[in-house]
């Protein structure tokens, strides 16, 4: 069995959920607005992201909608300062493009009321980078309240940047996370950081309120100098982090006087995303074997 299928086992992640704690912020609701809690009070906002992915009947995609409809509501009620993010594939898109849109819509129309009523479209693997935009555009003729993900590593990211800019679309900027062949996308650290940068600097200047969402140090650097270069104000765009990885730098950054969002994910599929941030990086490995000699 391979690692991803053993960890995606019921069974592991109810007894080994202590392995992923430092990058996921808990199995429930009040134990993910409690973490944006406290990340308010560090001048920091967040993004919400109830986990789980590849949905294939349309039950569980309302099971999912239904999740974020409690979530919007605990959300309201404590009047914290975050947004929610969604995956189309868990709510709906392998099913149907047309039952995914009318999910979203049900969940942007229930963050309407809400302080920050923004829900992002996180992007997936390459295989429905279309579909999702395709109901990304359908969603943004309703409402200007969605915005999707758009990750460098893909060839075809310098068009997709073009066509939103245009649309006036909220983009959040990534590296990319998922394995994809060297036909469509970028396999090299030093290509893809330059192919990252020339759509972030399309993005800061011409674009609407982008989300740079990056822990690359250099990539960081280089927007803080295009920005500064180019008299691209602070209120123009965020910084975006993850929960749980170089909480030094996220402070940082809030201190420097940058917009700082953190992604916050929560909920019990935890392991497809544990995985791909334990394989980023080197020292994301260490912080889960250390979870092992702390219990």
């Amino acid at each position: 069995m391979a690692v991803l299928d053993l960890i995606q086992t019921p069974a592991f992640q109810q007894r080994f959920f202590f392995l992923a704690k430092r990058f996921i912020a808990g199995e429930t609701v009040a134990e993910a607005v409690d973490a944006v809690a406290a990340l308010n009070a560090q001048g920091m906002t967040a993004t919400l992201d109830f986990l789980g992915e590849d949905v294939t009947s349309p039950v569980e995609a309302e099971r999912t909608r239904d999740a974020y409809l409690e979530l919007l509501r605990a959300i309201r009620t404590r009047d914290v300062e975050t947004n929610v993010s969604v995956k189309l594939t868990a709510m709906g898109l392998l099913v149907d493009e047309g039952f995914a849109l009318e999910n979203l819509l049900a969940v942007a129309d229930a963050a309407a009321p809400n302080r920050d009523p923004f829900v992002r479209i996180d992007m997936e693997g390459s295989a429905v980078t279309d579909a999702t935009l395709r109901v990304f555009e359908r969603a943004h003729a309703r409402t200007r309240h969605v915005g999707p993900v758009l990750q460098a590593y893909l060839k075809r990211t310098p068009d997709d940047v073009e066509r939103l800019i245009g649309l006036h679309a909220r983009v959040r900027l990534c590296k990319g996370a998922y394995g994809e062949p060297p036909e469509i996308a970028y396999q090299d650290m030093p290509t893809i950081r330059r192919a990252y940068i020339r759509c972030a600097e399309a993005l800061l200047e011409r674009g609407t309120y982008p989300g740079i969402a990056t822990h690359d140090i250099r990539l960081i650097e280089a927007v803080e100098a295009f920005a500064k270069e180019r008299g691209i104000g602070l209120d123009r765009f965020e910084f975006q982090l993850l929960y749980g990885v170089r909480p030094d730098l996220q402070r940082r950054l809030v201190a420097d006087g940058y917009r700082v969002r953190i992604y916050v994910p929560y909920g019990t599929h935890w392991a497809g995303y544990f995985y791909r941030r334990v394989t980023e990086r080197k020292e994301n490995v260490f912080f889960a074997l250390r979870s092992l000699f702390q219990r």
